[in-house]
């Protein structure tokens, strides 16, 4: 029986990636921040990029990463998630040395630039916030945004001076309900995967935190087709290709969208479906292949991000529930507000969904009230 193909994945978390590839028959190589328990499970291989949350990806420790990953491998080459969307120039070095499954450095250079992508959007006739690269005269009513931030914490109000230096864009702050939708794209074409509804984990320092995801998202079938069409006619102007989502602010019978994300992202736990791998959907779509009709989706998913919400001098050895996902290692230290896993819920419908995963973050908050002060025996 052959081998299945090998893959590598980078991310700042390769675990989801890692989980849908097995699924879709590929052998997962993973470099990322954090080697959890069950990345290592999934993966075949796996290597830690030390530093990752405080330097981001470097691209010496990652090519070394992949080096030693693919020492008696063929990796038939790299998916890249989270982490690379303010690193267009590693994309760009990574895809001399191998092949790129998913968007090439130009593309998210192009989408992650806060002035390209405004125009992007003007001509493609999307509604987008007003965005402006130099602070507003008077600060109330605009966001300060890091260029090519992701997940929320680079995100404050413009008032913030503490937090704005020359990596930041402004953006005039709307009102409205974010809704992100997934996509597949060959370069021409979309399919969407569906919509889901996201939520924030404020703190004092980092007030849109992201928190988590449900899908469905409870829009309107009218609206669903509007986002949609703000997709393809965006496909017309811009290569996108395999995984892609495009958050949005709804608000009534209006929408703006905020941003590209060009590549896989936090919502694969809510979208993988029962029958099939987002993953062999993604690397198909890659290779001009991106199929016809999105995989089914049963009842509602969830999916949160719990942060530890107090100093963790080290995690002591612990069971699992199945619903767990990110599971650090025994002995891993945390400081407050750092990842400490996520939490998954099915139900029927997406506000049970959100229900129970806000219920389970919970459980965990609680669970960590006694790792506080816990040391390995």
């Amino acid at each position: 029986m052959p081998e299945p193909p090998t893959v590598l994945i980078a991310a700042a978390s390769g675990r989801a990636l890692a989980h849908s590839a097995r699924r879709g028959g590929y052998l997962p190589l993973v470099a990322d921040f954090f080697a959890d328990e069950d990345t290592v499970a999934l993966a075949h291989d796996v290597v830690r990029l030390e530093h990752g949350l405080a330097r981001g990806m470097e691209e010496q420790s990652l090519l070394a990463a992949f080096d030693m990953l693919s020492r008696s491998r063929q990796p038939i080459g790299v998916v890249c998630g989270a982490g690379f969307e303010d690193r267009p120039q590693l994309l760009a070095r990574i895809g001399q040395r191998r092949r790129l499954l998913g968007n090439d450095a130009q593309t998210v250079a192009t989408v992650k630039d806060p002035r390209a992508f405004a125009a992007l959007c003007r001509d493609c006739d999307i509604p987008h916030p007003d965005t402006i690269l130099s602070p507003p005269v008077e600060p109330n009513g605009w966001l300060a945004k890091r260029k090519g931030g992701a997940g929320g914490t680079h995100i404050v109000t413009a008032g913030r001076k503490d937090r704005i230096n020359g990596e930041c864009y402004f953006q005039r702050a709307i009102p409205g309900t974010p809704v992100s939708a997934l996509f597949l794209a060959d370069g021409r074409r979309a399919v969407m995967l569906g919509f889901s509804t996201q939520w924030t984990s404020p703190t004092a320092r980092h007030p849109f935190r992201y928190g988590g995801a449900v899908r469905p998202a409870a829009i309107a079938p009218a609206m669903a087709d509007a986002l949609a069409a703000a997709v393809y006619r965006l496909m017309q102007a811009i290569p996108l290709v395999g995984l892609n989502s495009a958050d949005f602010l709804v608000d009534g019978n209006e929408f703006r969208l905020l941003e590209i994300n060009p590549r896989p992202g936090a919502t694969l736990d809510v979208f993988e479906p029962a029958a099939g791998s987002l993953f062999a959907l993604h690397v198909a779509a890659c290779a001009g292949e991106l199929g016809g009709a999105p995989p089914r989706l049963d009842g509602a998913s969830a999916a949160a991000t719990v942060y530890a919400d107090r100093d963790i001098v080290a995690l002591p050895a612990t069971q699992w529930p199945d619903w767990i996902a990110d599971r650090s290692i025994a002995g891993t230290a945390f400081k407050a507000d750092d990842p400490l896993c996520t939490v998954t819920a099915a139900a029927a419908t997406a506000p049970a969904a959100k229900a129970l995963a806000d219920e389970r973050l919970a459980m965990v908050l609680a669970m960590a009230q006694s790792w506080t002060h816990a040391r390995m025996s």
